[in-house]
Order: C-alpha cells, then structure tokens, then sequence
C-alpha cells in the first residue's frame, strides 16, 4: 500500500481540531534557537507534546481525533514507541471502549527490560499477542520517521500487520519519504507549518 501523507481528513474547520491546535500552541509548542531534536538535527522551533498529550481536555481531543484518522484502517490495536505514544495510546484505547468500538493498546520499549519477562512489547495480557492483528502505530511528533519505524518492526517481529502510522504533528522533515519507502499508510493531525 502506498504512504498516504495528508492533515487530518475532518474539516479542517472541525471545532475539535480547532480546539487541539489552540492547545499545543499555548502548552506545547516553543521557539528558540539550535533546539536539538531527539533525530539529532537541529531546529529553530519544538514540540514538547507530553504538556498537551497529560492536559485533561488535550488527551481527550488528541483520542477523539487518531481514533477518527484510526478508523478506515479497522484497527484492533494502537501502539507505539515509549515515551510519546503512551500518552496516545492510553487516551485512544479508553476513547475507543466509549465510542463502543474497542481498540486495543501496547507499547514499545525502546530496549527489553533487564527483569521479570524481559519484554520488548508492554500491554498484552500473558496469553496475548499480535499475531495477525490489525495494528496502527502512533507517535505525538514525527520528524524522519525512524522513531515510528522501531515500532513497526516490532509489532511486525510479534505478527502483526500495521496497517497505518498516525502522528498528531508531522515537522515535514522526511517522514512522509520514509513511510512510503516502508509502504507504511502515513497520517498526521497536525503539519509543522500549521505552528510556524
């Protein structure tokens, strides 16, 4: 399937979008000068998501909005690479037993804990797994893609199918490259030029 890079497909004039953004933009979004992002490159602005992602009302839009963005790719599990999607995935699961339509959630270390199961996956019951599950990675800000990339292998290693890659804020640098290359759907709420 070819990468699909495109701002939520809700009007854009959505009070709900419109909501979030005024969020971000008061709790999470910041300027400065040669700000190092977790990609290693540098920037004259940043996204500091977890701010939004823990606000009451923030968590609430941000999984109301991906389960919206979720839903043409009939997911049975959101997931993600820790830190950021945790956040994500917590708000979107519980959102999702609401609407009457649950979805799953797990994370993703980003190395195997050194104790008890030594699991590289979080979130699955010990009878559970992934394989041949439909699953959507989310991530809170994508920059070149690779930190998504993580969690889609290791989703697929479990069995998985990915189906999709959501972010809240796509910085347009490379990640829409990168997901096609991967043949992963890609979708973003939010587009870094909406901010700047």
């Amino acid at each position: 399937m070819s990468a699909l890079q495109k701002s939520q497909d809700s009007d854009p004039t959505d009070p709900r979008r419109l909501a979030l953004r005024d969020i971000i933009i008061a709790r999470s979004f910041k300027r400065g000068e040669d700000i190092q992002l977790a990609s290693g490159r540098s920037s004259s602005f940043y996204f500091d998501m977890k701010a939004t992602m823990l606000h009451p009302k923030g968590a609430a839009l941000i999984a109301e909005l991906m389960l919206d963005a979720a839903e043409p790719f009939a997911p049975d599990y959101v997931g993600g690479l820790e830190m950021g999607a945790v956040p994500i995935v917590c708000a979107a699961s519980a959102a999702s037993d609401r609407r009457e339509k649950p979805v799953a959630a797990f994370f993703v270390r980003k190395t195997a804990k050194g104790h008890g199961t030594r699991a590289l996956i979080e979130g699955l019951a010990p009878d559970e797994d992934l394989t041949g599950r439909r699953v959507v990675i989310v991530e809170d800000v994508t920059t070149t893609g690779n930190s998504a990339l993580k969690a889609v292998a290791a989703a697929e290693e479990q069995g998985a199918t990915v189906v999709a890659v959501l972010t809240i804020v796509d910085r347009l640098e490379g990640a829409v490259d990168t997901m096609a290359k991967e043949g992963n759907p890609f979708v973003a709420l939010f587009r870094a030029d909406e901010f700047v």
